[in-house]
């Protein structure tokens, strides 16, 4: 039999712990607790068994409203939909859902946390964490990772492509790596709106037709003896260290952070770790007499305790291992000297020499500058470093170096006619 509607006011004065049925629906009942909360049931059985479905409490959800919930429930049960587990489906929906929509910033701080011990150094994850602050935040930073889109990804770099084209393209190709993570996790579903390659490539000029590289400021070979004999003058680590880096054609920051552990006077060799090498391969430089000297030099002057074969004197260095040089020292150093070049470029000063001076294969110079080859087949093939003729190059590389400007010719392996005999020392290979 049908239970009797009750009427609003009737429903206000029920206190009577237990359930009530209130009619208009049926099983719908006011139930009342121990503690006298008070709340709409939906009775209902499904194959024999009795389910109680919470519509919400009383007197939050009225009356009139309790009933067509109850009436949208019904709905369900007639079409063969069990309410209580289609409401437990739509929870457990909402609540994974939740859990997924995370904005870009978060997603970016963890991608950063999960990746930033396979970066080579802090410095590295500083730039990503500041780029990706300075130029996708603003746009980004509180939007779902899953609603990025491409007209979002453009408002980040598009106003700055043509006037900084390599910190967007960098920011572009950053915001492509968080929303590639945030789809390997399942915190999004589209395709990558940051890509470049079938996407916005074809809504933006290539970086190359915007603006043209800068090189690194580099000085003429002809130049470097007579710089080096100025170099020579100047008192300092950071001197020091620039006319070993010229020596050895490596970069800044190998040289500034080298180690007296990594120095073999015996082989008359510098192992530069894996993790201090951009290629993130282990480097053996072979020493010239000249960089050797400066060793021996060094090492009669470094404190025995201090790592560094070139120490910094920073006031936060450890006093007894010391601290390497910053990293402006050996730029500072070009400046005082009035010359129009940075550290990086002397690397370029060597492989210039070594194409229009001497006889050298291309492989041995491109090896001595720890460039990775380009060739995946030759990579495969190619095992051994050619460290002798490398040997060989740096040798005759620091004789010209650390030769005054009248004596050159005595050094310089100048490229033989066709007929001429190959220079000795200076093999042609």
């Amino acid at each position: 039999m049908a239970a009797k509607e009750l009427g609003a006011q009737q429903i206000a004065t029920i206190w009577r712990r237990g359930s009530t049925h209130v009619g208009g629906v049926r099983g719908l009942v006011l139930n009342v607790t121990m503690y006298g909360s008070r709340s709409w049931l939906l009775r209902y059985q499904v194959g024999g068994r009795r389910r109680d479905l919470g519509l919400g409490s009383y007197p939050s959800v009225t009356l009139a409203q309790a009933r067509d919930l109850a009436r949208d429930a019904r709905l369900k049960l007639a079409r063969g939909v069990d309410p209580v587990t289609d409401a437990q489906r739509l929870r457990a929906q909402l609540a994974q859902e939740l859990q997924l929509a995370i904005t870009f910033a978060e997603a970016a701080t963890k991608y950063i946390d999960a990746h930033e011990k396979g970066w080579k150094n802090v410095k590295h994850v500083a730039q990503w964490r500041s780029s990706l602050a300075t130029y996708a935040y603003p746009v980004l930073g509180k939007v779902p990772v899953a609603d990025v889109d491409v007209g979002m990804v453009l408002r980040v770099i598009e106003p700055m492509w043509a006037t900084k084209t390599e910190t967007a393209n960098r920011v572009r190709g950053r915001i492509e790596s968080v929303l590639d993570w945030a789809v390997a996790r399942g915190y999004r579903k589209d395709a990558n709106p940051a890509r470049w390659k079938g996407l916005l490539d074809k809504l933006l000029p290539a970086p190359a037709k915007v603006a043209k590289t800068v090189h690194h400021r580099a000085m003429p070979y002809a130049d470097l003896p007579g710089f080096m004999g100025n170099l020579r003058s100047q008192e300092g680590n950071g001197a020091l260290a620039l006319q070993f880096l010229i020596l050895t054609a490596t970069r800044s920051g190998e040289v500034r952070e080298a180690r007296w552990d990594e120095i073999n006077f015996a082989q008359r060799i510098w192992t530069i770790p894996a993790e201090r090498m951009k290629a993130q391969k282990e480097h053996r430089v072979p020493l010239s007499d000249a960089a050797i000297e400066i060793l021996k030099n060094q090492r009669e002057v470094v404190p025995a305790s201090c790592l560094y074969v070139f120490p910094g004197y920073r006031a936060s260095a450890d006093p007894e291992t010391g601290a390497p040089l910053s990293n402006m020292t050996l730029t500072a150093v070009l400046r005082r000297l009035n010359v129009d070049a940075v550290p990086h470029g002397f690397r370029s000063t060597f492989r210039d020499w070594c194409a229009e001076k001497t006889q050298y294969a291309n492989e041995v110079a491109e090896m001595a500058l720890a460039h990775t080859v380009a060739s995946k087949v030759e990579a495969a093939y190619r095992r051994g470093d050619l460290l002798e003729k490398r040997r060989a190059l740096m040798e005759d590389w620091g004789r010209y170096a650390m030769t005054d400007g009248h004596s050159q010719e005595r050094v310089v392996s100048i490229k033989p006619a066709a007929t001429d005999a190959p220079t000795s020392g200076n093999p042609s290979i």
